[in-house]
């Protein structure tokens, strides 16, 4: 049985087993999956795990060990720094950062990789300056971890050493990059931009994904382009920051920038922007986020796109009132005998009544005799505000058309 299956029977004593294999390369491997199956209270595996990190062969085993720890838990990678540090639990926490400070100059590459780690994990900003300064560290392993930390205090105070890790190797680079969005304003989002165009699929999607944070609109054109991405996932990060930021750039901004993302998207490949739009308004959980996707859907979309119309129609029943206002008049702009066929479905009385006088609305808007001739059935509909709809719409439609 393949160490991939213990791991997902979560056989930790089989992992232990594989610790003493002969393979450096399963021994890596193994630690790996001990630090996801194994709980904060399996003293053997963690025993295992120490010993591997401090005394095996291979530099690799010992880095996939000491990460195996911090992934077992807090605990778990005390003890790895207690056995190397004298550190004892009850300290307390400055005095506990003070001292995985010291760790991150030792000689051993695996001890300042821990000391990362749980720099990393303590809510103490003292820990940042060393973690800063351990970005030029002379192992890219300890930088890596070292990134990683600093990412997780997200301060500005780390913007210059993670941007001069955008040059390192692909691994560090990767969490740089990650490190730089956590951080999320706009001098740590700037040197992202350039990555949109890197040659490492993972930096492009770090990279898509972080810039919709910013609050400028600098990154719409650049996100626009990232929409021809040859990687899916690059091109899916790109359209949900656009979004993103048309919720995030000031209100003066927003009109100026609602322009240029309506300009961009219109040029891009129809499929490429609109599945991700479609998932956004359908699945959503920020209100801000589903009204921008409706919003924009009528401006991008084709009339023939059926997968948009449905969208739009079910988000009539949004429960956030404005993002069902923007689908009706987005369904308005697209009309069509896609728009009207959806919205016929949605007359009944297994809808909810706004969504059903919202569709009523906008068929006033586009309809043809069909739905004349369905909307004169509505006449006496119970709901008062779908029968307002309908006089409306019907009176329109028979004088022939809005």
């Amino acid at each position: 049985m393949s160490l991939y299956q213990h791991a997902r029977e979560g056989n930790a004593e089989r992992l232990r087993d594989a610790m003493g294999s002969d393979s450096a390369a399963v021994r890596k491997r193994a630690a790996e999956f001990l630090g996801e199956v194994a709980e904060p209270d399996d003293q053997p595996s963690i025993d295992v795990l120490l010993r591997a990190a401090t005394g095996d062969d291979d530099a690799q085993v010992r880095g996939a060990a000491v990460d195996a720890l911090d992934e077992v838990g807090e605990a778990a990678l005390e003890q790895l720094l207690s056995e190397l540090t004298g550190t004892k639990g009850s300290e307390a926490e400055w005095v506990t950062a003070r001292k995985f400070a010291r760790a991150l100059q030792a000689d051993r590459p695996e001890l300042r990789m821990a000391a990362a780690n749980a720099l990393g994990r303590l809510d103490d900003a003292s820990g940042l300056q060393h973690l800063v300064k351990a970005l030029d560290d002379e192992d890219p392993r300890v930088r890596l971890r070292a990134c990683q930390a600093c990412g997780t205090f997200a301060d500005p105070r780390a913007i210059p050493g993670l941007t001069e890790r955008l040059d390192d190797e692909p691994r560090v680079r990767r969490a740089a990059a990650n490190a730089l969005g956590n951080v999320g304003t706009d001098q740590a989002l700037a040197p992202l931009l350039d990555l949109l165009d890197d040659g490492d699929e993972s930096l492009r999607r770090i990279a898509a994904g972080a810039l919709g944070k910013a609050n400028n609109p600098e990154p719409v054109e650049p996100l626009a382009r990232a929409l021809g991405d040859e990687s899916a996932v690059v091109r899916n990060a790109a359209v949900y920051s656009i979004i993103e930021l048309l919720s995030n750039v000031p209100t003066k901004q927003s009109h100026a920038v609602r322009d240029r993302v309506v300009s961009e998207l219109k040029q891009a490949d129809d499929a490429t922007v609109v599945e991700p739009l479609v998932e956004i308004l359908t699945d959503g959980q920020q209100s801000r986020q589903r009204r921008n996707a409706a919003w924009i859907l009528g401006r991008v979309a084709e009339p023939e796109s059926a997968v948009a119309v449905e969208a739009l129609a079910d988000a009539l029943a949004d429960e956030d009132p404005q993002t069902a206002q923007f689908a009706a008049t987005s369904l308005k702009s697209l009309g069509g005998p896609i728009v009207e066929d959806r919205l016929l479905d949605r007359l009944g009385t297994e809808h909810p009544e706004d969504a059903r006088a919202k569709a009523v609305f906008v068929l006033g808007q586009i309809g043809g005799q069909e739905t004349l001739n369905r909307l004169e059935g509505f006449t006496d509909d119970d709901s008062p505000a779908v029968r307002k709809r309908v006089f409306s719409a019907v009176s329109k439609l028979r004088a022939g058309g809005p």
